[in-house]
């Protein structure tokens, strides 16, 4: 495969600009994506939008000292207490697949319904890795070009609070965080974000992204196991 890379000797310098999303286009095209065929589960998909840092909601202990206001991120959420599934964790904006959607359709809907961002289909970059979750989906992570984007507005239903994570925190010395999970096939995978840590399935979306979009590797993450909080 072959794949570029962006300048990763000073990684708090990744830039929301041209060069960048050509990297992350050409790194995905060539990867070659795992689809899973679901005979039971249901189907989602989830938007991994790449946008400017700008101000957004701080996070715990994350330090964007030396950032520059477009300095790559991607959006997560933290979703409601109010949700009868997966009330207050970590989450990329996305939800289940309707009939005679794609994936992509799906992302840029919830996108739309959950922050307030209206891209283009367009803008779409590539995919990741199908992912099957213990609460019975399988996701398909869509990578989405958002460029600078100076507003974004919750969906209160929804969305707690809307955060721009730094890619640049992706590609920290200590991620990922790999914990065992009593099957030394499947460990736990988890992603720090300042002071505190994302798990996974997102933690394993985040993670992909990074080795693949970013860093060019085509790094499998279908194995790692989440937490029994997640499962619900």
């Amino acid at each position: 495969m072959h794949t570029v890379q962006h300048d990763m000797d000073n990684p708090e310098h990744l830039q929301c600009d041209s060069k960048l999303r050509r990297i992350l286009h050409d790194n995905l095209q060539n990867f070659s994506v795992h689809t899973i065929h679901p005979a039971q589960k249901r189907t989602a998909a989830v938007a991994l939008t790449v946008v400017d840092y700008s101000t957004g909601e701080e996070v715990y202990g994350l330090s964007t000292a030396g950032l520059p206001d477009n300095a790559a991120a991607l959006i997560l959420t933290f979703r409601t207490s109010r949700l009868h599934r997966h009330a207050g964790q970590w989450a990329l904006p996305g939800g289940r697949i309707d009939p005679g959607e794609s994936p992509e359709e799906t992302a840029l809907r919830e996108m739309e319904e959950e922050v307030g961002l209206v891209l283009p289909h367009g803008d779409i970059l590539g995919r990741l890795d199908d992912f099957a979750t213990r609460s019975g989906y399988v996701i398909t992570p869509v990578v989405v070009w958002g460029g600078r984007v100076p507003v974004l507005q919750p969906n209160p239903h929804e969305v707690a609070s809307i955060h721009r994570i730094p890619v640049a925190e992706l590609l920290r010395p200590d991620a990922p965080i790999i914990e065992d999970s009593g099957d030394p096939a499947r460990p736990l995978l988890m992603m720090p974000v300042g002071e505190s840590w994302i798990a996974a399935p997102t933690a394993a979306l985040l993670y992909q992204f990074r080795e693949v979009a970013i860093m060019g590797r085509a790094t499998r993450v279908a194995h790692f196991e989440q937490p029994a909080f997640a499962w619900r």
